[in-house]
């Protein structure tokens, strides 16, 4: 639970990278063995069903992709 609380308050920004092709990272796998990886949408959506069976927890941030900017 505390994975949850902690990927709530931290948002993916700019900064954050795919660990595939170094795109910007919309989704974060947190491992069940305490390590975590990044994708952009595209290798988010590829890994999905695999990264199911090895995360504990799955912050997926694609829906901004298709947010329209605020005017």
């Amino acid at each position: 639970m505390t994975e949850q609380v902690i990927l709530e308050a931290t948002p993916l920004n700019a900064l954050d990278r795919c660990d595939r092709c170094g795109a910007q990272a919309y989704v974060r796998a947190v491992l069940l063995n305490g390590g975590e990886l990044l994708f952009c949408g595209h290798h988010g959506k590829e890994y999905a069903e695999k990264l199911k069976v090895v995360a504990s927890a799955i912050q997926d941030e694609t829906q901004r992709l298709i947010e329209s900017p605020a005017k």
